[in-house]
Parts: C-alpha cells; structure tokens; sequence
C-alpha cells in the first residue's frame, strides 16, 4: 500500500510481492495459495480503497454498520483476484513440477499480470490499485508507453521474484544470474524511459484549470446554485499578466443542473470568456436525452462550433444499476442517478486549435479506453469530482493513474477537479502544475499538443497479456514434456 500515492515509497511494493513470492512458493497445495492470496488482497484492498466508506456513508447517507460491511464486503471480492493468481501458479507449478526459480520469476509475475488485467473488465472493471501504478517514478515505468500499466505490473513482479531468488536461491550460481537478469529488467526499463516516443506540433496553447472547491454536501443543494455558478463564472473571467487562456477547463457536473434548465445568461458569460481570448471552454454538465435518459456531459463554449462528449464508462450503483441487482440498491438505500451510456466511438473534439480527448472522472483508470481517441487526440483532458471521497487516499491514487495515462500515451494531461487535485502532467509523467486539495482557484501555464503513437496506443494491452499466457503455457507444456 505505501507505493501508492501519496506515499510513493516503491520499494514497498517491490518488498510486499517478493514476500507474497515467498509465501506462494512455500505453499504445500493450491488452496493454501488461494488463502495467502486472498489475505494479501484484503490487506491491498482494505486499505487502498477504504474511502469506498466515506462515499457511503458521509455522502450517500448509508447507515455506519451496512456502509462499513458494503465496504468490507467488495474489498473482500477484489481479495478474491489476487487469490485466484496464487491458485493458479500453485496448481501449475504443481501439475508441470516447475522449478522454484522458474516459478518465482516466470509463473508467479504471470499469474499475477493476468488475474490484475482481468480486473480492469470483469463485471464491468475496477483496475484502481493495479501494481504497475506504484512504479510511475522508477525504470520500470519504462515499459508503459510500450503495453500500458500490465506490461510495468508484469516487469515489476519479474523484478519482485528475482529478488526472491537473490535473497533466498539456494544455488550460488542462480543468485548470479538472477542478479544479471534483474540488472536488464531494470535497464531496458531505463532505456524505454528515456525513449521519446511522440513529438510536439502546433504553437504552444495557453491553457487554465478552474476549481471550485464547492463541497460535495452543499453541491446539489439549491441555496448553493448560484453561489456556485457566480464562483465558476467569475474564475472563467480572472487572467494572469502572463497571457489569456485559449482553453478553460472546469469540473465534471461544475453546473449542477441539467443543461437545458441552466440559465442562458450564465453560458453566455462563460463563452464570451472564452471568446474574449480567442479560444473554448470545457464546461462538465448533466445533459438529458430525447428519450428521456440523461447523461454525464461535457460540453464545449466558444469560437469553435460547438462540440460534446458524453461518458461511457459509468460506475457501478454509482451511475447506473447492473442488470439483475436493484434489490441491492434498494435493501442498502443507495441515492443514485441512472444515467445513460455514451457512445464508445466518440471523436476528440476540434477546440483551440488542438484535437481534445476528454474523459469523466473514473473512466481515465481504463488505458485501453483512452487510447480509442488516439493518436487523433493531441491533447487528453480528465475532468473529475471525487469530493464524493473526502480527505481520503482517492485523489492522490487519482492522480497517480493520470499520470501513468500520460506516460502511456505520450500526451500532455490535464485533469481539473472540484476539490482537487487539479494538475497539468506531461508526457513524462511529471506533474507540472498542480493545485492543492480543498482550495478554490485557478491555475493557468502553456502546454503543446503531441502527435504519433506511443506502442501501447497502437496494440494497447495486448503485448503484455499475449507474453502472460506465453509464459504460462511455456511452464505448463515444459512440464508435460518432461
């Protein structure tokens, strides 16, 4: 847990899987593995999305006791990932009688990758705490612009196992060779890091993030409307000496009104902001449907014709219902709004003389989602509330995951948030500009569109997983052999 932000300490992920490692290595059966397994991941999940609870609780006005057993109860589900990787190798390496160092550094890290890769779609997905995350300031983030965060999960556990084999190998002679194999891993990841994969185009764009700090229990309510709306107009307004935003971004549901109920006056002024420096506004809103459904809206304000992105990746009882489990939402008394699905094929949106790719909130943690506006985009925008967490450990790991998005893809990555974190990150994945948490303001810098293709936007998760099952084949029909 503490290689997630904001702790960052990634030597602790590293030490955490090679003690996992360990254990799995020393289990007598699959089902001991599946056990070590499951209490690992409880451990990952009880204490990496803990703020699952805040959300239930403080917010969604769920009694103490089912909000605390709501959150225990899906920490012990994603408990149930990591259980699977451990039953899994075990039973291989049983069935193909692997040896211990082939086990450490081959079967375990791909077990591992896979069964974490298939949490970014089962049942719709939650890939927050993928391992991969914890490396985004060390070599091994090399390997994200080439097969996305799995391909820096699956390096990071090889890593993890020949350590294992250095630290406790019982022949000399493979602790050498593990040493000289994690001495590569760790190289070819530096060499990758280093490697420019995209190249800059166009003029520079001038560009502002606006927060507005409206706290999530007063967001909705109608004596804070417009007191809300006079807080973003007047941020749109504000410059700084050195030059006018081209591009002003707000937050996701900045209005909290459908669009067609929001007050023509208010638009007004916030396109003839952007109007006034020559450029678009990004404005988050609820958007209601001819049908009568409604949708998580971004649209854009200013001398561009107008354009739009509605959201495609909807949270779970947060956003919509799963087929089948309404009586979940009815027994445990969760407020929610059932939105509708955008369309997956969206096209980035031709404003400020740049092609934007926007995303809402929870969808960034899905690279394989970003990457369908890409290389179209040159610029990839992220606008979010996670107010709905509190003070918790949920933006800091969100802005984490944005960072490893604009590392995978090669392109600038803005993201502007309610209460934060609102941060301007570059291709590099260094954050450049950042507002603090729980602060009202705006932050406003140059940034450069970006052009080409990173490997990971051309073959996306594949190569990483492709080399998974390889591995697991490879050990499985070696033994078959012998």
């Amino acid at each position: 847990m503490l290689g997630f932000s904001p702790f960052d300490f990634f030597p602790a992920t590293l030490a955490a899987l090679a003690v996992l490692v360990h254990l799995w290595v020393r289990a007598p059966t699959p089902q001991c593995a599946f056990r070590l397994g499951f209490f690992f991941g409880l451990g990952l999940y009880g204490a990496g999305v803990s703020w699952v609870y805040i959300s239930l609780h403080r917010f969604g006005a769920m009694p103490m006791p089912l909000a605390a057993a709501a959150t225990l109860g899906f920490c012990a589900f994603l408990a149930l990932f990591p259980a699977l990787a451990g039953w899994i190798q075990a039973r291989i390496a049983r069935d193909s009688a692997a040896p211990v160092a082939l086990r450490a550094t081959l079967l375990i890290p791909a077990s591992w990758m896979l069964v974490e890769w298939s949490l970014s779609w089962f049942l719709t997905g939650f890939p927050w705490l993928a391992l991969g995350y914890t490396a985004i300031d060390d070599p091994l983030s090399g390997f994200a612009p080439v097969g996305g965060v799995y391909a820096v999960s699956l390096a990071l556990a090889v890593a993890a196992g020949l350590l294992w084999c250095i630290a406790l190998g019982n022949v000399h002679r493979t602790r050498w060779i593990a040493a000289g194999c994690l001495a590569f891993v760790l190289a070819c990841g530096y060499g990758l890091r280093t490697t420019q994969w995209t190249d800059p185009v166009g003029e520079p764009l001038r560009v502002a993030l606006l927060q507005g700090n409206v706290p999530q229990e007063m967001k909705f309510d109608p004596a804070r409307y417009e007191r809300t709306l006079e807080t973003y107009a007047r941020l749109a307004e504000q410059g700084n000496a050195g030059g006018n935003a081209r591009l002003i971004v707000l937050p996701e549901t900045a209005v909290p009104r459908f669009l067609d109920l929001v007050e023509r006056p208010f638009l007004e002024r916030l396109k003839a902001a952007a109007v006034r420096n020559g450029g678009d506004l990004l404005l988050g809103v609820p958007v209601r449907t001819a049908e009568g459904g409604y949708l998580n809206s971004v649209i854009s304000l200013g001398i561009s014709p107008s354009a739009s992105y509605n959201k495609v990746h909807l949270v779970p009882f947060g956003e919509f219902v799963p087929p089948g489990l309404g009586w979940i939402v009815r027994v445990l008394s969760i407020p929610l709004a059932d939105f509708s699905r955008g369309a997956p094929d969206q096209r980035p949106m031709a404003i400020a003389g740049q092609r934007v790719a926007v995303n809402v909130c929870y969808e960034d943690a899905y690279g394989a989602e970003i990457i369908r506006q890409l290389p179209e985009a040159t610029l990839l925008v992220n606008i979010s509330n996670v107010a709905w967490f509190g003070d918790s450990l949920a933006p800091a790991q969100h802005l984490q995951i944005a960072r490893m998005r604009a590392l995978e893809t090669g392109r600038v990555y803005l993201t502007a948030a309610n209460t934060g974190i609102s941060a301007a990150i570059w291709p590099d994945a260094s954050v450049r500009q950042q507002m603090k948490q729980f602060v009202q303001g705006r932050i406003e810098f140059e940034v450069r569109g970006y052009g080409g293709a990173t490997p990971y936007v051309r073959l996306g998760d594949w190569p990483a997983v492709l080399l998974a099952l390889l591995a697991l084949a490879f050990v499985a029909l070696r033994g078959r052999s012998r």
